[in-house]
């Protein structure tokens, strides 16, 4: 199995015309995704590599079935897209873009709620369930399906600990970039939730960074709730404080949000915590009993 997207995934992207959606779009598809649509308002009716484009996220879903989106818009106009993908029924929203105003994400925080959906990002690398499905701009070469799931708020370090996997032979059922802003659709409590009652995920490396509690509180879930293992690595064990490191939720205010303190609170939970991206293969391998 997987989470979030798989074989099932009807996909439409959302700014399919611009340039980042047409080419992430052609290598969604060379990954063998089902894409079936696209949205690119005033741009109805015309076609991208056999994808047909609508003007609006209603339309589009009323005529192609498309249950999941992945959204490509400029800043400015990126919360409406999001609004538009919730208010259409769709079951999984991708939001790549990066810079969205925090007081528009604020307005979106209140109002998946209302929503039966999950909503991934923004400034985010997307969803990639290996041979199943690809809502992301992650690179798919350096993915196998498996049984470990990848939860990460960077998307650089997911590839080189997907890669390092790879390399070792074990396999990904989903890996899930969740984003590295201060206000994001979806946390890893979520979706280590979702690996936990997945029966074919038997692993989860969780991937995050500097700044804020969000690790933490997702250790206190692993410890209870639950039984498939865990292994972390945090990023930003030389940051200094003050400073904002790479992602705009990414800032240590010393304490608690220092990559320290988080390993600390990580192992206290019984999870295999990594002093560097190379050792979390290791582990992994360790926690599956090879």
């Amino acid at each position: 199995m997987a989470i979030l997207v798989d074989d099932g995934t009807r996909l439409l992207v959302q700014g399919i015309t611009g340039r980042e959606g047409a080419f992430h779009t052609g290598r969604m598809l060379e990954s063998g995704t089902n894409v079936v649509a696209g949205v690119t308002p005033g741009k109805g009716g015309q076609d991208y590599e056999g994808v047909p484009v609508f003007d609006t996220v209603a339309g589009a879903v009323e005529a192609t079935g498309a249950n999941a989106s992945v959204i490509f818009v400029p800043p400015p106009f990126a919360a409406d897209a999001i609004f538009e993908s919730l208010d259409s029924g769709m079951s999984t929203v991708c939001c790549i873009t990066e810079g969205i105003p925090v007081h528009d994400m604020m307005r979106v925080a209140d109002y998946i709620g209302t929503k039966d959906a999950t909503l991934i990002g923004p400034n985010c690398p997307g969803v990639l369930s290996p041979g199943k499905a690809n809502v992301s701009i992650m690179p798919r070469d350096i993915f196998s399906p498996g049984k470990v799931g990848v939860v990460s708020r960077s998307g650089t370090l997911t590839y080189q600990i997907v890669n390092e996997l790879t390399q070792r032979g074990i396999g990904q059922s989903t890996a899930v970039g969740i984003g590295g802003d201060p206000i994001i659709g979806t946390n890893f409590i979520e979706i280590l939730g979702k690996f936990e009652e997945d029966p074919e995920t038997d692993c989860v490396v969780m991937i995050g960074e500097i700044g804020g509690n969000a690790e933490q509180l997702a250790a206190d879930y692993v410890r209870s709730e639950m039984k498939t293992p865990v292994v972390a690595y945090i990023a930003g064990f030389t940051a200094p404080e003050g400073k904002t490191m790479g992602h705009a939720g990414a800032i240590v205010s010393g304490g608690e949000s220092t990559a320290e303190a988080k390993s600390e609170a990580l192992r206290s939970a019984g999870i295999r915590a990594a002093t560097n991206p190379s050792e979390v293969a290791e582990l992994v391998a360790e926690a599956l009993g090879g």
